[in-house]
């Protein structure tokens, strides 16, 4: 059976900005990022994507450019010769109480659902402790990247570190751990 991977996007696949990636233009992938992707999908695994796009809630950007954002990432993905499965991204402002806003697991279990896949065992790679959180309470193996928010997070892990963290595992980028899991 296909291994479910569920990757973050903003630090993880793309630059990410703490104003937010607001338009088309400005969302562009991280160094090795695309490669890695299609290296998953090469190796057999099922790639998703599952993001908190709570800029659409602010009223920054919306739905459409969000799904233009996708569309490019598709794109270079399938030029590189990979695919991405599913994409869920959750629109809603953080103080709405979102299911699917991350720590919580909705888009998770929307992506587990699309691909027929189990969340058990699946491997969840951000770089912000909530997606760590989510892929913990789902069973999932659990990858932090140093790029996006990745090192500000490995500081707020150091300082308190949350009861899950010993199962963390940590890569300098994707690319880096995608070397790791398709070894």
């Amino acid at each position: 059976m296909a291994r479910l991977v569920i990757l973050d996007r903003d630090g993880v696949i793309n630059a990410d900005s703490d104003n937010f990636v607001r338009s088309i233009a400005e969302w562009q992938p991280l160094p090795g990022s695309i490669e890695a992707i299609a290296h998953l999908h090469e190796a057999g695994f099922v790639v998703t994507v599952a993001s908190n796009q709570s800029g659409v809630g602010r009223g920054l950007f919306t739905r459409e450019t969000v799904y233009g954002m996708h569309k490019k990432l598709r794109r270079l993905v399938r030029a590189a010769g990979g695919e991405i499965a599913a994409i869920a991204f959750c629109p809603h402002h953080p103080d709405k109480g979102c299911s699917g806003r991350k720590p919580r697991t909705g888009l998770y279990t929307r992506l587990a659902n699309e691909t027929g896949l189990p969340l058990d065992g699946a491997i969840v790679i951000g770089d912000s402790l909530r997606d760590l959180e989510a892929g913990d309470r789902v069973g999932a193996e659990l990858w932090l990247v140093r790029t996006g928010k990745g090192a500000r997070s490995l500081k707020q892990a150091a300082d308190k570190p949350p009861a899950w963290w010993p199962r963390v595992r940590i890569a300098d980028d994707l690319a880096a751990v995608v070397a790791q899991v398709t070894a």
